[in-house]
């Protein structure tokens, strides 16, 4: 995680602390980089916080370590998870001319419970995000994911799913969302495996070239595979 450890924004589901974060470190790329060399790392995923108080929403750094790794660790693949930056086509240009090799932007929940699981989110920003960085480097997979058990419905899961892949969605990640701590969100519902189970069978009718989908399944959850899957996909279409 870049860009500090201090978010500008307040999600109900979040641990991250919240409130003015410091300075950006412009040395952190080539600490990040040599960080992935020493531990020989064949597939690195890049997230931040949400950093409101920069105009390109922290776009810069992401590229800036997208570099520095590709410089030390060439075999390395870079998987990016960034904000929404505010909706700024610039910021995202930003990131996906550094060529990342899967551009993840989660939508996390569906629409009806953005204002208590996102705050300062909208989904038609985030989906936005998605459509324009599949747009302005359409080999790049893309990538979001939802957190089920915070009290949304199945036609709502299913509804979220096909807008992602209205909007060329390739990969798609579903997992359990965990009450950090009594100060977050409940847990509404525990998911059994056989509903992420149909959610998978679902999502691959759609036309996702890959899914995870599981009580423990996270953003990074078996990313390089993801990847591939989705990369193997796109070649097959060409």
């Amino acid at each position: 995680m870049i860009l500090g450890n201090i978010c500008t924004r307040r999600c109900g589901f979040c641990a991250v602390q919240k409130g003015a974060p410091l300075p950006v470190d412009m040395d952190e790329p080539r600490r990040v980089a040599e960080a992935c060399k020493a531990l020989g790392l064949r597939y690195a995923v890049v997230t931040s916080v949400n950093r409101d108080d920069r105009k390109d929403g922290g776009a810069e750094l992401f590229a800036l370590t997208i570099a520095a790794i590709r410089e030390q660790n060439p075999g390395c693949k870079v998987e990016v998870l960034v904000p929404d930056f505010q909706g700024s086509y610039p910021a995202m240009d930003t990131v996906m001319n550094a060529h990342p090799d899967v551009l993840n932007h989660n939508t996390e929940t569906v629409p009806r419970l953005y204002r208590q699981v996102r705050v300062g989110a909208r989904y038609s920003r985030s989906l936005e995000m998605l459509r324009y960085a599949k747009k302005v480097r359409p080999h790049v997979p893309t990538k979001s994911g939802l957190m089920l058990g915070l009290g949304e419905t199945e036609p709502e899961v299913l509804q979220v799913m096909r807008d992602l892949r209205d909007h060329r969605v390739d990969i798609i990640t579903l997992g359990q969302y965990l009450r950090p701590s009594q100060k977050h969100l409940p847990v509404l519902r525990y998911i059994p495996q056989w509903e992420f189970d149909e959610y998978r069978k679902a999502g691959l009718a759609m036309g996702f070239a890959h899914i995870e989908a599981g009580p423990l399944v996270r953003s990074s959850y078996h990313a390089d595979s993801s990847q591939e899957s989705a990369a193997h996909a796109q070649a097959c279409t060409h």
